[in-house]
């Protein structure tokens, strides 16, 4: 399975997800995973570049800012966070974080990435499980947590992504008391998939990345096994997996599944399916 999907990523990945690969399964460096991130940044100390595929162009954008924290949790170089709190501290100083800015209006991106500068809790609650997942403490981290608290206290309509959001933040926040009762509380809700693609939607391992994740406790073993099995069978013929969502241009099809593939691995590698 790993060597098909080598295969796959040396075919069609990006300079960035082949290091990753690279790291997570044949020993690479992390500081060459952190110098294929750093390509993608900016002056301002933010990242564009469509280092997220689906917000494409130079500005510097949350979307960016997201996979770029993610990638320095996945390689632990928490010192690379500064320059983007830097950027969050000057274009969403009140510690909420918009889907996408108003500076990317002239720029290609898919038509479900929002340019209106509105914050919420979708990305503010990934930008700051992904700043806590690094240990890292911050007054912006501390004003974008007490934001994502009330927000999820006060959250009783939902859709997967925001749902899935929610949870990141739970996992990686210290109150764990207060996370407790809070996923309790999100178990509950129906996520509405109003507006969403057909087929379109999260699978339970989504919600529940890794074993000690609040939402695995959602869902019966029967049935986190059984999701565990059709990510394992969804390996394609060429070594890849597929990802939920539209290509909303060709060029996104690759990168989006080079990144579902090393992330099915990782999280098949998290729940013991592969070594």
């Amino acid at each position: 399975m790993i060597e098909r999907a080598r295969n796959f990523i040396w075919h069609t990945a990006r300079t960035l997800e082949q290091r990753w690969f690279e790291h997570a399964f044949d020993g690479g460096a992390p500081e060459h995973v952190v110098q294929a991130v750093l390509a993608y940044r900016n002056d301002d100390g933010g990242y564009g570049y469509a280092l997220e595929p689906d917000h494409r162009g130079p500005t510097s954008q949350p979307l960016h800012a997201l996979r770029a924290l993610q990638m320095f949790g996945e390689v632990n170089a928490p010192e690379h966070a500064e320059s983007i709190l830097t950027w969050l501290e000057n274009t969403c100083p009140d510690g909420t974080v918009p889907f996408g800015m108003s500076t990317s209006k002239d720029h290609p991106k898919a038509p479900w990435v929002a340019a209106d500068d509105q914050g919420g809790l979708l990305l503010t609650a990934q930008i700051a499980a992904a700043l806590l997942a690094l240990n890292i403490t911050h007054p912006w981290l501390a004003k974008a947590t007490d934001y994502c608290w009330q927000q999820i206290d006060e959250l009783h309509e939902t859709h997967p992504y925001e749902l899935r959001a929610a949870v990141m933040f739970l996992d990686e926040v210290p109150d764990r008391a207060r996370a407790e009762l809070a996923g309790d509380k999100l178990k509950q809700l129906k996520p509405s998939t109003d507006g969403y693609a057909d087929g379109e939607g999260l699978a339970l391992h989504h919600y529940a990345a890794k074993p000690g994740s609040l939402a695995r406790g959602w869902f019966t073993d029967d049935e986190f096994d059984k999701d565990l099995d059709e990510l394992q069978q969804g390996q394609q013929e060429d070594g890849g997996w597929n990802f939920g969502f539209p290509a909303f241009t060709p060029v996104t099809e690759f990168e989006w599944r080079s990144i579902a593939t090393v992330d099915a691995l990782l999280t098949l590698r998290r729940y013991g399916r592969i070594s």
